[in-house]
């Protein structure tokens, strides 16, 4: 298994429901944490203020980068989210 299939395949819940990719969240991750080092300066140390601008800013760009993702993953085979979700599937 490639590392492309690891990052890329959707996770399957206890439910069975396809959750997102690990690099759908390591995306997420990445992005709040730039954006929010990016908008402190902007913000002159307001809290409020820089919150809003993540949020703002952070939206485009997780939604950009969601849905790219989801068309490099459509056609991976789902993964379990972790192995003990395959235990409780077997039962």
């Amino acid at each position: 298994m490639s590392y492309g299939d690891i990052l890329l395949s959707p996770r399957l819940d206890h439910n069975g429901r396809d959750t997102p990719s690990e690099a759908s969240r390591i995306l997420l991750i990445a992005t709040i944490v730039s954006v929010s080092i990016w908008a402190w300066p902007i913000s002159n140390g307001m809290p409020l203020i820089w919150l809003l601008v993540v949020l703002f800013v952070s939206t485009p760009i997780l939604s950009f980068g969601w849905w790219v993702l989801s068309l490099l993953g459509r056609s991976r085979k789902s993964r379990e989210l972790t192995p003990s979700v395959g235990k409780s599937k077997k039962k």
